[in-house]
């Protein structure tokens, strides 16, 4: 990821009390990251920032659309995102990432980067299965089955365990288990 210090929020400068930060992300903000889930959207991100001497709380709200490309049919769409996250960032003797949702940092930081964090919440939002809203009210094939069978060797009819036709070789070498 490039440096930008336009998502980089300032904390030595701020008061203990609560702050807002507005951010508009597309995609200049998608082509800092060297990935290939997202390379267009446009969504804007509230943030809200409340410190104390002792911890600092970032509450997220983003949303608006990400462009994908459908699993399907290779068709662009916009998938609507909107996701609401908490980071908890407190005071310790060195900068270590202790949780998803906690970061510790030491008392001389100046500036905390969050675009890394807004990446990763984007992405948590996206659907493992990307479908182009046309297909998404299409009903599965079998909704019962846990899996598809692709491909299989075994012709219509065949027996499953034909052990009558089997190489005495075979055998042996199955008994030197």
């Amino acid at each position: 990821m490039k440096k930008d210090s336009q998502y980089d929020l300032n904390i030595a400068k701020l008061a203990s009390k609560t702050h807002h930060f507005a951010f508009e992300l597309g995609r200049a903000f998608f082509e800092q990251f060297e990935q290939n889930l997202i390379q267009d959207g446009q969504l804007h991100a509230d943030v809200e920032l409340t410190k104390t001497d002792l911890l600092i709380t970032l509450d997220f709200h983003i949303y608006g659309t990400v462009r994908l490309t459908c699993d399907r049919s290779l068709d662009e769409f916009d998938q609507p995102i909107d996701v609401r996250h908490s980071l908890r960032v407190r005071f310790g003797d060195q900068n270590l990432e202790l949780d998803d949702d906690v970061l510790q940092i030491t008392p001389e930081t100046q500036v905390l980067p969050i675009a890394q964090h807004l990446f990763d919440y984007i992405g948590l939002a996206i659907p493992m299965k990307k479908l182009h809203p046309r297909f998404q009210n299409e009903p599965d094939e079998n909704p019962d089955a846990d899996t598809k069978l692709i491909f299989s060797t075994r012709q219509p009819g065949d027996p499953e365990d034909d052990d009558e036709g089997t190489d005495p070789r075979w055998d042996a070498l199955r008994n030197l288990n």
